[in-house]
Order: C-alpha cells, then structure tokens, then sequence
C-alpha cells in the first residue's frame, strides 16, 4: 500500500513539473533546424513561419541550415537532439516522406524518433514544356510524345525528388520511352527548360512562375488534387484524363519534434503554427510563392504519411531513384 501511495505521488509530481514546465516553456531561443540550403523552398517557408512562430511564443526562432545526404544529416541532427522543445525540425517531403522508401540506410525513423506537430504548406507540381514544344495540353502531349518515342529527354530537379519521381511514373506508366536527366537542384533545371535543353519536366510552381510569365514555359497540368490559383485555367492531371491517384501526390513542408518532447509543449507549438498557417497574412505570403493553404495539426500530417508511404514506395521503385549507401 505504501509503495503504490509513493508510486501515485511520484507520478503526480513528475506530471505536474511537467505541466509547469510547459507553461514556462519558452524561456530561451528556440532553433529550428532546416536540413536544405538557404534560398530554397524549404528555408523560405520555415523563415516565415520561425519569424511568426517567434512572436507568438515571446521568444526568438533561430534558423540553423544543415544540408547534406538529401536532407538526412540535419533531419538525424534533430533525432537525436534534446526532447525538450528547443530544437526543432523544417523540412521538405524528401528526408521525411521519401528517404525511407530510398535508402536502404536511414539513421532515423520517422515514427518513433519524432513528434509530428503539423504540415506547414503544400506544393503542387506542374508539368511543363518549353514555349518551342508544339504543345498545349495533356492530349496534345502524349500525342507528340508517342510520335517522338525513344527520342525525347525529360528533367527533374535530382533524383529522388518528387519531379523525378512523378515525370518518372508518367514515363513508365505510359510506356513513353524518355530518358531521364537529373540536375543538382530546382534553379538549373529550369534554367535549361526555359533554354530548350531539355524539352519538359515538372517542377514548383513558385520556382517555374517567373519562367511562365516570361513565356519561356508553357504550363500544360497540375498534379494533385485541384487547380492552383495562379493557373485557373490549367487542368488536373484527372480533369485531363489521368485519373491514377499517384498524380495526387503532393509535396509537404512539415514540422517536427524529437520524440519524447513533453505534450503539452508540443500542443503549443501545435496550436501557435496551425494559427499562423490559417492567418491571412501567411496565406498571403505562401501564395506568392505558389504554396497552398494546409488543413494543419498532428492528427493530418500523420494520416498523410501513412496514407501517402505506399504510393511513395511505388513511385521510387518505377523511379529506379533507390539508392545505395
């Protein structure tokens, strides 16, 4: 009786410091660890949302870029961080969604080493030629890819991407005989579409806008499930006719925590970024570059995760993107 009345005591007293903890937290600056360059995609939304993330929590968010092993050397670095809400993790799909289906070897686990706290923003990507393709939408696409098979080169932004991957599957799926040329990042690719070194591709829109307004680019459908706002009048993969689900896909911006962080913190930092992912002034500021609005909070992004690992998994193996470590 004695042992069980210590038990519940010492029980009650560690949830209570907890919660003591967590209604302090924060008291000191908060990191958060973007495992990609500066100037991308991913360290511009997670400057947004650091910066907004700061004033709500009274406390400033420091941006720390880590880059290396497609996003894994940073991600890993926050794994094994203290669980105590001063470290946290903004990253793109690849170390998150897709490094586990491509290497055989990944230092971490998604599901037991972190704490999912919300998807920030989501990227649709768009399939694109260059002005010179005689081309205008997806019928007139396969039309001119099958008359040109085994003669048409596409490019991606590196492989493994999601640009490789969903141009990849099309490819394969369609029986088009293209060849794949991979480029160390998003800005080159394009470059050389615009230029008509390779004739089409996929990539983001905030990426590709420039591109199109310019006219350089001609936006011919959209993966995932709607149309984007900057491109009313450029259909879906399924309006077009290509209903498979793997053109759904979409690309995540996400947030995370190392496992064990104390709920109540992560319940904060859920609550603070979903409001600011719904604030009119970041919906603003996502749209200019190309970004769409998310549901938001914990319970989504792990029912996208699961959801989405299975046609991830597939999308590498056509891909031929499997690495070897």
């Amino acid at each position: 009786m004695l042992r069980k009345t210590f038990m519940a005591g010492l029980a009650l007293a560690l949830g209570v410091g907890t919660l003591a903890h967590a209604q302090e937290y924060p008291t000191r600056p908060i990191t958060m660890v973007i495992p990609a360059g500066a100037g991308g995609g991913t360290d511009v939304v997670g400057r947004v949302l650091a910066d907004e993330l700061g004033k709500r929590l009274g406390q400033p968010v420091i941006v720390d870029n880590k880059t290396g092993a497609s996003g894994m050397l940073g991600t890993n670095a926050v794994a094994r961080a203290a669980p105590d809400g001063y470290t946290l993790l903004m990253a793109y799909s690849t170390p998150v969604f897709y490094a586990q289906h491509m290497f055989p070897k990944v230092p971490y686990d998604i599901r037991k080493d972190f704490e999912f706290i919300t998807q920030v923003a989501a990227t649709s990507l768009v399939l694109m030629v260059n002005s010179e393709v005689p081309v205008k939408n997806m019928k007139e696409f396969m039309a001119w890819a099958q008359k040109n098979k085994g003669k048409i080169n596409f490019g991606s932004y590196g492989v493994g991407s999601a640009g490789h991957l969903m141009s990849a599957y099309l490819n394969d799926s369609r029986k088009l005989d293209m060849t794949h040329v991979a480029y160390k990042s998003e800005a080159p690719h394009l470059q050389d579409l615009s230029a008509g070194m390779v004739p089409w591709g996929m990539g983001t829109l905030g990426a590709a806008l420039p591109h199109i307004k310019g006219g350089r680019l001609r936006p011919i459908a959209v993966l995932g499930p709607k149309r984007l706002a900057d491109l009313p009048d450029v259909q879906t993969m399924a309006e077009a006719g290509f209903p498979d689900p793997e053109f759904n896909t979409v690309a995540w911006f996400t947030l995370l925590a190392p496992a064990g962080t104390p709920k109540a913190i992560v319940q904060r930092l859920e609550k603070e970024s979903v409001a600011i992912i719904h604030s009119t002034a970041m919906k603003a500021r996502m749209q200019v570059f190309g970004l769409d609005p998310v549901k938001g909070g914990a319970d989504q992004f792990r029912a996208d995760f699961e959801s989405s690992s299975p046609i991830i998994a597939k999308l590498v193996k056509i891909s031929g993107a499997k690495q070897e470590q």
